[in-house]
């Protein structure tokens, strides 16, 4: 079944309040999955430098030395911030992809959440609620972000099953849904270069999209282009560095619904997920049409 919601804020001064925000909006759709839950938060620009957020099932051990360690092997300061089984490693921007190829042989266990210059994403096995606690979430700020709580259906109960899936800078999706043609598509994605780490199908949205993107799409077109390409149900809700993007299947069988002020567009798989925002007794509220891109951008 799972639940979502998104949270893409156009005024500036609610910005130190979407952790709180997107944690109430997801506490809310809890009864929808379970299994385990998901945020991802694009926070502020640093000129030049760019965030890589990992995951251990042991941080004691994983995290331990590892900011001193890092910065010897790429030649660069780095600074690293541990969030219960997260930890988020500050770079500089050129040194990204020197560090992911270290860290893969000096904490093989580690798994990368995210990667870009502004996006974090924390996911772990658990109830909304206590997942948002484990790390803080309320306390974070940022522009926009987006969560998910899952049932899992189609793969394993893990934190790498979890949503939202990243698999391109500063981009993530969540899902609820099921695609029937990921498997081949995968296929198709491996011999484009763009891998997966999962079973999930959700992994397969992403790196699709990520692919499109790659090739010179916007995120709006390559929403389109997946209508036609990504078989299923489905709600998708996406961001980038700077958007934010719903679209859902032909047929739209999921539950959507949206609201947009003068502050802030949401989203929510139940109008309950948004009662509890600033004005949204004066909100246009509506349900997305099926094989529809809705898209925001800074």
């Amino acid at each position: 079944m799972c639940g979502i919601v998104g949270l893409f804020l156009k005024d500036k001064s609610l910005e130190p309040k979407l952790g709180e925000m997107l944690t109430e909006m997801l506490i809310t759709m809890t009864d929808r999955g379970p299994d385990s839950a998901g945020i991802a938060v694009y926070g502020a620009d640093h000129d030049g430098r760019a965030k890589l957020t990992i995951q251990s099932a042991t941080p004691e051990t994983s995290y331990a030395g590892l900011e001193v360690e890092l910065s010897g092997r790429i030649g660069a300061e780095v600074s690293l911030r541990v969030k219960d089984t997260h930890a988020v490693i500050d770079l500089p921007e050129d040194k990204m992809l020197e560090a992911r190829t270290a860290l893969k042989e000096m904490r093989p266990e580690t798994r990368v959440m995210s990667a870009g210059e502004v996006i974090e994403i924390y996911k772990e096995v658990g109830l909304p609620g206590d997942v948002a606690e484990r790390f803080d979430i309320p306390q974070l700020t940022g522009s926009h972000g987006i969560g998910h709580t899952r049932m899992a259906t189609e793969s394993a109960v893990t934190t790498l099953g979890a949503h939202p899936f990243s698999t391109g800078a500063d981009q993530c999706l969540v899902h609820n849904g099921s695609l029937s043609n990921h498997n081949s598509l995968r296929r198709t994605l491996a011999r484009e270069g763009v891998m997966t780490e999962t079973e999930n199908d959700t992994e397969v949205a992403a790196a699709y999209l990520t692919w499109k993107m790659q090739n010179g799409h916007s995120l709006g077109e390559a929403l389109e282009a997946g209508i036609d390409d990504l078989d299923g149900f489905y709600t998708f809700v996406v961001g980038t560095k700077d958007g934010f993007g719903v679209v859902r299947d032909p047929i739209a069988c999921k539950p959507a619904v949206m609201a947009e002020t003068d502050q802030y567009v949401a989203f929510g798989s139940e109008y309950r997920a948004l009662v509890s925002l600033p004005g949204i007794e004066d909100a246009r509220v509506w349900e997305p049409e099926p094989a529809t891109v809705y898209f925001w951008k800074h």
